[in-house]
């Protein structure tokens, strides 16, 4: 097996290394990332939902969907100086960057997307980087965005296209990859990554992430989640799966994307210390922290920072 990141890749090169026996694949996974990333420093990052809920999307992992019951209350979108404050907090608990989410099908235009890029600059003027996850855009919307100065927006391709409308029928695979152009024509970076644990197959997962390696320019960051099943939503009877194959993922991701910034993100509270150390060896270098990753349980910071201490490892 040739692990050359810099070949042209295939579908059948991704294969051929996500098979690889996971020891070796781990190893040469861990040769990339130190030669691409600072192996003993994790960026570290804070999510803020500024709307939560009542999202008109079907996906089916998600608690935000207004088709299922799950408990959620109304909606609220929180104000400039909430945000700031909430900020504020993720600033003075040794944090330099936050991620503002909503539960949009598509950042609205007009008064609300003025609102959006106050946000942003009322973070920035804390000094503090700035992402951003709240949907479909347009061009103008992506220009503006540019314009802002925000680190990176977020926008997940979830799965593979074949296994998508299993997943999602609201919106179309296409739609995500137009989405991430539009973006990445307007200069903005682009964090894109998936979810496992939803039934999809070893091909699916190939298939995804091939399709990120190979988009006009590979993601800043690729955020890699376990699926969290949540009472209500239709994938809430879903087993578990073994956090393995998180490392496998993780692996297979380091390789194809050297350059790429690689976010351990939902399903780190499912996970064990020994499997995250692993993933952290083989190319993660970002993750969130705070109790909750929007509406779901995430390790505490205490947790964190703990474990990051016995492997070595600081937050930046």
């Amino acid at each position: 097996m040739v692990f050359n990141a810099t070949l042209p890749l295939s579908l059948k090169k991704v294969r051929e290394i996500y098979h690889t026996p996971l020891l070796e694949l781990v190893f040469r996974a861990s040769q990339v990332h130190r030669q691409n990333h600072n192996s003993y420093e994790v960026k570290a990052s804070r999510l803020i939902s500024v709307k939560t809920g009542n999202c008109v999307e079907n996906c089916a992992y998600c608690a935000q969907s207004s088709l299922y019951n799950t408990g959620l209350d109304s909606p609220k979108m929180l104000k400039k100086e909430e945000v700031r404050q909430l900020a504020l907090k993720a600033k003075n608990s040794g944090l330099s960057r936050v991620c503002l989410s909503a539960s949009y099908k598509e950042l609205p235009s007009g008064k609300a997307f003025e609102s959006v890029l106050e946000m942003i600059k009322t973070v920035k003027d804390l000094g503090m980087d700035v992402c951003l996850t709240m949907g479909k855009v347009n061009e103008k919307q992506a220009d503006a965005l540019y314009k802002s100065g925000i680190k990176a927006y977020n926008h997940n391709i979830d799965t593979s296209e074949s296994f998508y409308p299993k997943v999602i029928t609201s919106r179309t695979f296409k739609e995500r990859i137009e989405t991430l152009n539009k973006l990445s024509n307007s200069g903005v970076n682009i964090c894109s990554g998936g979810i496992i644990g939803m039934g999809e197959s070893a091909e699916d997962r190939v298939s995804m992430l091939y399709a990120l390696a190979t988009l006009k320019k590979q993601p800043f960051t690729v955020p890699l989640n376990i699926l969290v099943p949540v009472e209500g939503t239709p994938f809430a009877d879903l087993k578990p799966i073994d956090a393995m194959e998180m490392v496998r993922m993780v692996a297979t991701t380091r390789i194809i994307m050297p350059k790429t910034n690689i976010s351990l993100a939902a399903g780190r509270r499912e996970m064990g210390e020994a499997e995250q150390a692993l993933c952290f060896l083989a190319g993660v270098n970002a993750i969130f922290i705070g109790e909750k990753l929007l509406t779901t349980s995430n390790t505490s910071p205490d947790e964190d920072l703990k474990m990051l201490e016995k492997l070595g490892v600081k937050l930046i």
